[in-house]
Formats: C-alpha cells, structure tokens, sequence
C-alpha cells in the first residue's frame, strides 16, 4: 500500500513539475508577445507577467512544449490580431470572444492548419473574409458573429468538410449564399442571420442532413423555400422571417421541425411543427 502511494506522489509530483517547467520555443513565445502587445495587454482583465513562464500565462494550453490553445475570452483585448499568429502551428483552438479587437482577420490565420475552433464574435472585426478560409481542414467551429465584417462569404468555406458550426450573424455581409455551403454535410449549425444577404436561398442547403438549426432570418434573400430542405430531417429550428420570400400554401415538405418562424405577410409568425 504505502509502495503504490509512493508511486502516485511521484507521478503527481511529476506531471505537476512538467506543466510548470514546460517551455515553448522562442518563435512562439514572440507570437504570444506580439499578441499581448497588438491588444494592449497591460490593460486586460488578466494580464500576464511576461518575466514568468507561459506555462502560468492565463489561457494559454501547452501541449509537448508547443502551444495548442489561446482562450482569452472576455479579457478586454482592444486592438488587433498580429500577422505572426500564423508561426503557432501546433494551435488547435483559438478563442477571442467578446473583447474589442478591431481591424481585420489577418490572411496569415488560414496557414493554422491544425486550428479546429475559432472564435472571434463579439469584437469589432472589420474587412472582409479571408479568401482561402477554406485552407483550414480540420476546422470544426468557425464562430464570427456580431463583428462588422463586409464582403462577400468565401466560395472557399465549402471544403471544410468538418465543419460542425458556422455563424458570421450581424455583420454587413452582402452577396449571394454560396451554394459551396450544401458540401458541409457535417454541419449542425448555421447562422447567417441579420446580414444584407440577397439572391435565392440555394437547394443545395438540402444536402446538410445533420443540420439542427438554419437561422438566415433579417436578410434580403427571395423565392421560394427550396423543397430540398424537406430533406433535413434532424432541423429543429429554422429562422426565416424578415427577407423577401413568396409565400406558400403548404409546409407539409418539411419534417420533424420543432420551430419555424418566417414572415411572408409583413407580420412575424411563429409556428410549430411536430410530426
């Protein structure tokens, strides 16, 4: 009994001692660095004190001596996202949420190819897209909403075929909903809500058979409902109300939805479909 109690102290005592000790490379230190300074780090929430080891710097993960997670969220961060944050190669989350960062997404951030989740909402992003989002493979959570991103959503989004939740929400979107969007077959959530959206809502959304809720609701888009959507089987929730949409007689191509709110007649109506 006391061998095995010895042998769990020392274990302890030395997965403790490695969190402590672990160290970064340099290079990724001086990323960590740029992004304290680019954000005004001396007046975040939680500050750190970068004469200690990261290991002890708050939201940082570090994994076999290379960082694989940054959560700042809600930390006062004012300021923007450093180009350098490209050198972190081993990043894996990413999660800067209500802060007030500001200016746009650097074109760097899609060479994080091991990035599976990245949050930006609630900040005050400006400028368009990256193009080459789509570069981020194993991307799961791509989360932007309430930002002031412009543009046009990428084509390139299509090929992130591990993409469970999509969310550019209440931003200044404009353009067409790409039909590329119908490639996201793993796909669970999707919120294009309250953007200047237009054109016609793509059949091909039809393709995304795990989708639970479809927000696109305070947009532009016209047409009809596309008889595809019959083919979401597992929606619960779909928001379309406050576009241009025709309206229809009958709903009775969709199944198994828990909610639906659309507004055809100028009044917002709420209605229930249970199977």
């Amino acid at each position: 009994m006391k061998k095995n109690f010895t042998y769990t102290i020392i274990a302890f005592v030395a997965i403790t001692l490695q969190a402590v000790t672990a160290q970064i490379s340099s290079k990724e230190k001086a990323v960590l660095i740029d992004l304290y300074n680019a954000t005004n780090g001396s007046e975040w929430t939680t500050k750190w004190d970068l004469n200690k080891p990261v290991s002890t710097w708050k939201g940082i993960k570090v994994e076999d001596n290379k960082v694989v997670g940054i959560n700042l969220f809600r930390n006062n961060l004012d300021g923007t996202l450093p180009k350098t944050i490209c050198k972190l190669k081993n990043l894996q989350d990413l999660n800067l949420a209500f802060n007030k960062i500001n200016g746009e997404i650097p074109e760097t951030i899609t060479k994080l190819k091991e990035l599976k989740t990245l949050h930006l909402e609630m900040n005050l992003l400006t400028g368009e897209l990256p193009t080459k989002l789509g570069d981020l493979a194993n991307l799961e959570n791509l989360i932007l909403f309430n930002n002031l991103i412009k543009g046009e959503i990428p084509k390139s989004i299509g090929k992130l075929k591990k993409l469970k939740e999509l969310n550019v929400s209440s931003n200044k979107l404009t353009g067409i909903i790409p039909d590329e969007l119908g490639s996201l077959t793993k796909l669970e959530s999707l919120g294009l809500f309250e953007n200047t959206l237009v054109g016609f809502v793509p059949r091909e959304l039809g393709n995304l058979v795990e989708l639970k809720e479809l927000v696109i609701a305070n947009n532009q888009l016209m047409g009809d409902i596309p008889q595809e959507f019959g083919q979401l089987v597992n929606l619960k929730v779909l928001q379309l109300q406050n576009n241009k949409f025709n309206s229809f007689k009958s709903l009775d191509f969709m199944q198994s939805k828990e909610i639906l709110v659309f507004d055809f007649d100028g009044k917002n109506q709420a209605y229930s479909l249970e199977t």
